[in-house]
């Protein structure tokens, strides 16, 4: 396996869709209930946790680009083949597919859980993830720039909910926030770690960088999709620790969509059903991006083909969840993923770093003699 990827042209993007990549792989089905989760454990402070966890990113994305600035153009997997050695390499590029195959089933059965909570009661999951599975089949074997292509278009159709927030503004007390500040920094730690998982996605920089053209931009425009996400969480919790009370918003799984419920429009009774099938529009493109990025560690590490890749892991996760259909299971899984990727997106970049330098320094000692 080679470190540095050459990719021809045709398959390369340039570098402003990076924005619009690192955007739509954050946000997901878990910026439904992320101001509940975190408001479980800062209190009123949630909002400075989200501020706080989008600001770790920032400073991650830093770290990350330093890394793969340190190389011509390599991705992550290149990057361990580089580290670690050619047998230890292929043992982290396993764990990283596997952590990005786990994010790809979680965000799924947790959008079918939504689909089955607002909309179709009795729908059976394996249905629902059969037809998002032909979507996401479909989606990423057209390569990395109809993914690009996804969620640039993921971005634009469903930017119009935002705007959907105006009414819930209305109607919001700002003395649920008040006073601020008086939550502990233990609590606000627990704040940051428990919004983490709703705003990874970041991380898959590591993979696709070397389709990037312009790669002196690259870091412009990662903070500004993330600097966008970091705000729209920001602002949505705020709205929704103001609209709700603190007893309800502890009640309530999915505060966002059940903001929807006071939406009014003329000969539609139910706005929350439009928001649902919408929000489709917004985990397809996060989950193409991970799915991708699983596929492509399985050509860089086996040299799978992306169709074979692309067959076999369809078919693991929908056999998955024919018998995985205990909620409670699920929720396990999903807070030790969720502790998974606090390490590889939060920590795991600065360790790699620390490494990397090692290794160029230790390489250009035996360069010298």
């Amino acid at each position: 396996m080679k470190v540095n990827l050459d990719p021809q042209p045709k398959f390369m993007i340039n570098a402003f869709l990076v924005m619009f990549i690192i955007h739509t792989s954050q946000t997901g089905v878990g910026i439904a209930g992320l101001p509940r989760i975190v408001f479980m454990e800062a209190g009123r402070d949630a909002w400075i946790s989200v501020l706080l966890t989008g600001l770790s990113i920032s400073l991650v994305l830093f770290i990350m680009v330093a890394i793969l600035k340190s190389y011509e153009s390599a991705d992550l997997y290149g990057i361990h083949r580089d580290v670690y050695g050619k047998w230890l390499s292929v043992f982290f590029n396993c764990v990283y597919v596997v952590y990005l195959l786990c994010v790809t089933f979680i965000i799924m059965m947790n959008y079918i859980e939504m689909v089955q909570a607002w909309i179709f009661p009795k729908i059976q999951p394996w249905l629902v993830m059969g037809l998002l599975l032909i979507l996401l089949a479909y989606g990423v074997s057209g390569g990395f720039r109809v993914v690009a292509g996804i969620c640039f278009l993921g971005f634009i159709f469903a930017f119009w909910l935002v705007f959907m927030i105006y009414t819930p503004v209305k109607f919001m007390s700002f003395n649920h926030l008040l006073p601020v500040m008086t939550a502990s920094p233990d609590e606000l730690m627990k704040g940051i770690y428990k919004s983490s998982f709703s705003m990874v996605g970041f991380e898959l920089l590591f993979v696709y960088y070397p389709y990037i053209k312009e790669k002196k931009k690259v870091l412009k425009f990662a903070l500004i999709g993330s600097g966008y996400t970091t705000i729209l969480f920001t602002v949505l919790t705020v709205v929704s620790i103001g609209f709700f009370s603190q007893e309800t918003l502890m009640k309530t799984i999915w505060p966002i969509l059940s903001m929807f419920k006071i939406l009014r429009i003329p000969n539609l009774e139910r706005f929350e059903f439009i928001a649902v099938s919408f929000w489709m529009l917004i985990i397809l493109p996060n989950i193409c991006t991970y799915f991708w990025s699983a596929i492509r560690g399985m050509k860089r590490t086996f040299n799978v083909s992306h169709k074979k890749s692309i067959i076999i892991f369809c078919l693991a996760i929908w056999l998955i969840s024919i018998f995985l259909e205990n909620r409670v299971l699920i929720n396990t899984i999903t807070d030790r993923i969720a502790t998974g990727s606090f390490v590889l997106a939060f920590i795991y970049p600065f360790i790699l770093f620390a490494l990397v330098k090692i290794r160029m320094r230790l390489t250009k000692r035996r360069s010298r003699s």
